[in-house]
């Protein structure tokens, strides 16, 4: 449409007169609407008129006895001329003139006769919620007759729009639901014909004198474009249909059935029945976008000739509002039979939303996959495969898909089945209540002196294999405790952490307990991603001389080192340069590793590949608290033999890291310092004495290969479904099977290329449809212009 008018009422009535009127002007082009104010005068005999009209109107009918698609019931005046009621059609009209043209009208007529144009189509909007304002035949209004291309539809006060719908593809059917309702008396058989007369254009669904549940089960089951009522009908109760010869309901029992269809596409609802204003309520009420009405109750020849002018304007192309004033025009036609043919129809609209139009054709021909041969179909997928996996994986390679390549990442690892606690470990924690302990009253940090001292005696009773303690002890040990003071210099299965100077971070680096030799120290240090989320493992490093902290390898190696060579299984670098734990290779990180691209390499570091037990990892293994083990509350088994970490869990203490877990759990499954430590000494011992895989990826070429591959997947798909609901199908099918095999894969610790992959097929796919359509354009232009040349 190229203008849009909204003439507002406000509140007011024919009696009392409007006094705050106001008409808003849209240009096609532009959102912002032009606005003008006026009035309407009171003009209280457009009531009398319209109702004697009325009463005159279903008299005639009567005794006319034309087809009506309603019982009327008898009627007052039944002695009525066609002259008597043409000279009242008469009055009504030039009553409607005088009021629209009065003077306190006049600024708006005035504005709006010189901002729009006599060839421009305007959709002329009236909001009211008078009803005997919609009653009122506003087409009569000498406007519409200086402006051949406007058209009145009515509006409720309030709308807005509806929820968002599937959007109806350029070339295809339109979907229409069609129901024809108690037949007796009227022949709804014609309105079949004209609607199967467009199945080169819609797919139409026919429901002849419906029991209920099959008209709900209908609008709930699929996408409708066009909702179509055929039969009896009434505005009494708010708007009555008559489905079969036995039930009549209205629409608000079947509100929740036309909510959801409104949702899935339903843009238009005809009802060509009589006296269907009472209908619209409920529609409105819904944000339905349009309908299509008869004011009153309509001759069956009427309503069958409006559907037949309309479907055929409209699917010819015309717009909503132009096809329907020219179905309408064209019933003047039959006024000499029936008289006020024209005034019967009118366009009930939610202005926020869009008018539905008839997708279109295109050219008229479907598009000829002959126009490419098999041979050159195919050399045209492998073309804009190699073509989309070079843009692909160059765009990967500068970073640009590496944070969602991680969340991927982080999606499969949180998707992973439970693999049980790890049994060689054993975690003492220090919660909120343990800084409470009789044994904590003289702490200096998270763990005094005298606990500490406590604690390794009793592991030492209890035949721990190894110990880790990951809290930071940069101070002296209290003279008091010289115990204690001994047993961290000579106690060899005894590791303490330590921080390495930071200079990018500006950090200073945190010193070893004083007492514990290099040897039996690890450093605490993690790298995380730039999203703040722990996913790598830093084994090992060379600190700066200046550092405080000159241990090699981080804590979770010192104490898997330690634990494995009790079982004669030693760590040392192979000529290549990567760590090797007995059988095991730990394959370092490069700056370029599967979804990791132009990252920060430094140090020795792998992917932390997580234990999830009861679908977290914050239970990777069996857990104590401090209180239990100096109170004598663990048994011996839990702790023989195990590697033994102590560590703070304590939310005040603010060691949490944020793990791939995070993101659908939450603070609470930020995972304390000690677990993560836990996590990566488990790493090491489930790879060694287990064979759990290390999480890893292909090489680079294999990676082309894969993601290639799903380039000519979404090449194919596209060239082999010959409909949108087909190709849907397809891809949603290989998208299922590209996550399942990258979880598969995931889970025995590969890591592969998912969102490249994901991108491949759809960037293929899109570029198949464009090129084909462009080709098909192309080669029906030439043979149109071949066709028209001179023979």
């Amino acid at each position: 449409m190229n203008k849009l008018v909204v003439l507002s009422l406000g509140n007011g009535d024919l009696g009392n007169g409007f006094g705050a009127v106001t008409a808003q002007l849209w240009e096609q082009s532009d959102p912002n609407p032009m606005k003008f104010t006026g009035c309407l005068s009171a003009a209280p005999e457009i009531p009398e008129l319209y109702r004697h009209w009325q009463l005159l109107y279903k008299a005639l009918y009567q005794r006319l006895d034309w087809c009506p698609r309603i019982k009327i019931q008898e009627a007052d005046v039944t002695n009525v001329s066609e002259v008597e009621f043409s000279d009242l059609c008469q009055q009504l009209s030039n009553s409607i003139n005088a009021w629209l043209n009065s003077e306190p009208f006049g600024n708006i007529n005035q504005q709006l006769r010189t901002h729009l144009d006599r060839d421009e189509e305007i959709r002329f909007i009236i909001e009211t919620n008078d009803n005997l304002l919609r009653r009122l035949p506003w087409h009569l209004w000498k406007f519409f007759e200086d402006y051949p291309k406007a058209e009145v539809a009515l509006s409720a006060p309030e709308y807005q729009p509806p929820k968002k719908s599937n959007v109806q593809a350029p070339g295809s059917k339109v979907r229409i639901l069609a129901i024809l309702g108690n037949s007796q008396g009227i022949d709804t058989g014609k309105d079949r014909v004209f609607l199967e007369q467009l199945s080169d254009k819609a797919s139409t669904k026919f429901l002849v004198e419906p029991q209920q549940d099959k008209l709900n089960d209908q609008l709930w089951k699929q996408g409708w474009d066009i909702l179509f009522f055929a039969g009896h009908s009434s505005s009494k109760e708010k708007g009555l249909l008559q489905l079969n010869q036995t039930d009549a309901i209205t629409l608000d029992r079947l509100r929740n059935a036309l909510k959801k269809a409104i949702e899935r596409g339903l843009r238009l609802a005809i009802f060509n029945s009589c006296d269907g204003l009472g209908l619209v309520q409920h529609l409105e009420d819904l944000h339905i976008p349009q309908v299509i009405v008869m004011r009153e109750p309509v001759p069956d020849v009427v309503a069958q000739e409006f559907l037949r002018h309309f479907l055929t304007a409209f699917s010819g192309g015309q717009s909503l509002y132009a096809a329907v004033r020219e179905a309408r025009e064209r019933l003047q036609g039959l006024e000499k039979q029936y008289p006020c043919a024209a005034w019967l129809p009118v366009i009930c609209t939610n202005p926020a939303a869009e008018p539905m139009t008839w997708p279109e054709k295109g050219n008229g021909r479907k598009r000829d996959r002959s126009l490419l041969p098999k041979w050159h179909c195919l050399q045209t997928v492998l073309l804009l495969g190699v073509v989309a996996t070079s843009a692909i994986m160059g765009v990967r390679h500068l970073g640009m898909l590496q944070a969602w390549e991680l969340t991927a990442f982080d999606q499969l690892m949180r998707s992973r089945p439970d693999e049980g606690q790890d049994p060689r470990l054993l975690i003492v924690t220090i919660t909120e209540n343990d800084f409470q302990l009789k044994e904590q009253k003289q702490r200096k940090g998270s763990l005094s002196d005298f606990a500490l001292v406590q604690l390794l005696e009793k592991l030492k009773t209890l035949k721990a294999r190894t110990i880790g303690l990951d809290i930071y002890r940069d101070y002296p040990v209290d003279p008091k405790q010289a115990d204690l003071a001994a047993r961290m210099q000579s106690q060899e299965d005894l590791f303490a952490i330590c921080k390495v100077r930071d200079q990018e971070a500006n950090h200073p680096g945190i010193s070893p307990p004083p007492n514990v030799p290099t040897e039996r120290q690890g450093f605490s240090d993690v790298v995380k991603d730039l999203d703040g989320v722990l996913r790598r493992h830093l084994l090992a490093m060379k600190p700066g001389p200046a550092s405080p902290c000159t241990a090699p390898y981080a804590l979770s190696a010192q104490l898997a080192f330690h634990y494995l060579e009790a079982e004669g299984i030693s760590a040392k670098y192979t000529p290549q340069g990567d760590l090797q734990v007995g059988h095991v290779v730990f394959k370092r990180l490069q700056a370029h590793t599967g979804g990791y691209q132009k990252v920060d390499a430094w140090g020795y570091q792998i992917l932390l590949n997580y234990r999830s037990y009861h679908r977290t990892p914050l239970e990777v293994a069996p857990t104590v608290t401090l209180a239990e083990v100096l109170n004598d509350r663990v048994k011996p088994d839990r702790v023989k033999g195990r590697i033994v970490l102590i560590g703070v869990t304590a939310e005040s203490a603010h060691d949490y890291i944020p793990t791939p877990y995070s993101g659908s759990q939450g603070f609470y499954q930020e995972m304390p310092g000690v677990i993560v430590q836990a996590q990566m000494v488990s790493q090491i011992l489930s790879a060694v004495k287990d064979g759990r895989p290390l999480l890893r990826v292909w090489p680079v070429w294999g990676e082309i290969l894969w993601v290639w591959s799903w380039c000519f997947v979404g090449g194919i798909l596209v060239w082999h479904c010959q409909s949108r609901l087909h190709l849907g199908l397809a891809a949603g099918a290989a998208l299922s099977i590209l996550y399942v095999v990258c979880f598969g894969l995931f889970t025995q610790g590969i890591w592969i290329p998912l969102v490249p992959s994901v991108l491949a097929l759809v960037v293929t796919g899109g570029s198949v449809v464009v090129y084909a359509t462009s080709r098909a354009t192309a080669t029906v232009a030439y043979t149109d212009n071949f066709e028209r040349s001179p023979k």
